[in-house]
């Protein structure tokens, strides 16, 4: 598991496109048979991918101090590959392609397996910590709380797709969900806004391998930007913003612990405000 250190906005700004990149940008999430995890000390979020060519299992480990990987953290999951499983104590849950799976606090033993060996699901991670226990559940985009967002005349007509919320699978601080671009469009997020009580990452994929994405962060005055291609994840300070531009149409995956659920709290700046 790669840690990673926070960094407030001031430092930021002196960072180099190279250091902009070692700190915020997620890549090789999905490597055959394995795990890749990162623990950001953001509010301490762990972002990963797991491609199994076979049974993985979770571990705990010396960056968590505890026993297992969730003795004292939660988990969503959404499957963005070929159909797969994932067991918890047990338990097997198939999921296909942009199926999600809530997995609470207290779960000992999580194990994740491909339908196919030879075409391995993808199985996009997020965990947080927790101090209730929710119980594990499984939710298809059909399931998912649906937004209709943006405009053409904006660039940014978008469906938002909201799985774990206060509304729909309960968790205890994590929220996660799943952005599609419409075609014609290439904005998410914008006007853009900022969310001090927790920190956010953003997973872009189906995007075209020819393709890229603009991602934008930092302080709303102060902006800077990161090249994004398919199957990677940026993390988001609470002091930034998070939004992006792409070449092609694509969809992301969002997800945000820290002290509040709450999907409308955050704080919009005024496009004048963007510099």
């Amino acid at each position: 598991m790669e840690v990673r250190y926070a960094s407030n906005s001031r430092d930021f700004a002196t960072f180099t496109t190279e250091r902009i990149r070692e700190e915020f940008l997620v890549q090789n999430l999905f490597t055959s048979g394995k795990l890749s995890l990162v623990y950001s000390h953001y509010d301490r979020m762990i972002v990963g991918g797991a491609h199994p060519a076979g049974p993985l299992a979770l571990g705990g480990g010396k960056e968590l101090g505890t026993e297992y990987f969730l003795e004292r953290r939660e988990m969503g999951v959404i499957n963005v590959g070929p159909a797969g499983s994932i067991t918890v104590d047990g338990v097997e849950y198939d999921l296909n392609t942009n199926d999600c799976l809530y997995i609470g606090k207290g779960a000992k033993e999580v194990g994740f397996d491909s339908a196919d060996p030879a075409n391995p699901a993808k199985f996009y991670i997020l965990s947080g910590p927790a101090h209730a226990e929710c119980p594990t559940t499984l939710s298809t985009m059909e399931d998912a709380n649906t937004l209709e967002l943006g405009s053409p005349e904006e660039c940014n007509e978008r469906q938002l797709n909201q799985y774990i919320h206060a509304g729909g699978v309960q968790s205890c601080n994590l929220v996660m969900g799943m952005t599609v671009i419409k075609p014609g469009s290439v904005w998410n997020s914008m006007p853009c806004h900022t969310h001090d009580r927790r920190m956010e990452a953003y997973f872009y994929f189906n995007l075209p391998e020819n393709a890229i994405m603009m991602h934008f962060m930092g302080e709303p005055g102060a902006t800077r930007n990161i090249v994004m291609r398919n199957e990677e994840a940026v993390l988001s300070p609470p002091w930034s913003i998070h939004a992006g531009c792409g070449t092609m149409a694509y969809s992301f995956i969002w997800g945000m612990v820290g002290d509040n659920q709450e999907f409308t709290d955050m704080d919009v700046v005024d496009l004048s405000k963007i510099a």
